[in-house]
């Protein structure tokens, strides 16, 4: 019965858990934190090792044969949402300064629009995705964190890619990648459970959103959000589907801000002093973005999927090859 509610509901596998999990955390905050095997698992503390082991699982599903795929389709989403985070932030500076518009900083965009959510990229390609679109999660880490949003700003000189983390987030795969590769049996042991693991993902991302976020955000934030997910999306979709030659699902469900972007402004800051007066409007402005996104992404996503097709609703006659 709950199951079947969930299925009818766009994305309603993910969409469902996280709502109930962030009412949880702005509504009783306390509640989650009682610590023990409770706070480990229903709790965001639960994220890191919840994501880990659905890679891991995902992996041994993946084939070596289906690297070349996952590099190209990952390539195309990285570059492409980072271009169009760029773009905006840039021109909106050229013409309106620091400040930006509309009490919508630079900072902001660029901070929001560059940096996708990678937890909800593969919870969604976990339930509409193959086993190439899951492989892409690793390539898309480059973006979460301050070095794009440095770039942008012209402040790469400074920059330090965090190799140790981007290591941290291949290794779960690779090793399900080995694993699968060798041993069929292991592959149909593990390679199911990534999907089975997906609400409990989505509550604990849940469980670390304060919806009060939305209101602390204010109009900007508001409108941060709405453009991360739609022209930044747009632009990703363009060249999702005449570039990558592909339905244009990935391309919504990279559409979002990542948790970790509500950071960046604040290391921006540390590198480049000038924008220290903008740091705590632009906070506030992607914590908002963040919400925004994570709830509107993956019912676009779950919609495009099922107009336009995904490896796990095909159209007819539509291949993925």
């Amino acid at each position: 019965m709950i199951l079947n509610f969930l299925k009818r509901i766009p994305a309603g596998m993910m969409v469902v858990p996280l709502l109930l999990g962030s009412l949880i955390n702005t509504l009783f905050p306390e509640a989650l934190q009682i610590g023990g095997l409770t706070t480990a698992l229903f709790s965001s503390a639960g994220v890191s090792t919840l994501l880990g082991a659905q890679l891991f699982c995902m992996g041994t599903s993946l084939q070596v044969k289906d690297m070349p795929k996952v590099l190209k389709r990952g390539g195309i989403l990285l570059v492409s949402k980072f271009a169009v985070g760029a773009l905006l932030g840039i021109i909106i500076g050229k013409l309106f300064g620091m400040e930006g518009v509309f009490g919508l900083t630079t900072l902001a965009i660029i901070s929001a629009v560059t940096n996708s959510n990678g937890s909800v990229y593969l919870t969604l390609m976990g339930n509409y995705g193959d086993e190439a679109d899951c492989g892409c999660f690793p390539l898309l880490a480059l973006n979460d964190g301050p070095f794009f949003t440095l770039v942008a700003l012209g402040a790469s000189g400074l920059a330090n890619i965090p190799l140790m983390s981007l290591l941290a987030a291949i290794i779960p795969i690779l090793l399900g990648m080995l694993l699968g590769n060798l041993d069929k049996g292991l592959r149909e042991l593990f390679s199911p459970m990534g999907t089975a693991i997906i609400p409990l993902i989505g509550f604990a991302l849940g469980a670390g959103i304060d919806l009060s976020s939305i209101i602390k955000g204010g109009f900007p934030g508001v409108v941060l959000g709405l453009t991360t997910v739609f022209i930044g999306g747009f632009f990703i979709l363009f060249f999702d589907r005449v570039v990558g030659r592909r339905p244009g699902y990935a391309a919504w469900a990279v559409s979002t801000t990542a948790g970790n972007a509500i950071g960046v402004p604040a290391a921006v800051a540390i590198i480049d002093t000038a924008w220290e007066p903008f740091v705590a409007s632009a906070t506030v402005q992607v914590a908002a973005s963040t919400v925004i996104t994570c709830i509107l992404a993956p019912l676009i996503t779950s919609w495009w999927a099922k107009k336009y097709g995904c490896p796990k609703m095909p159209l007819e006659g539509q291949s993925f090859d």
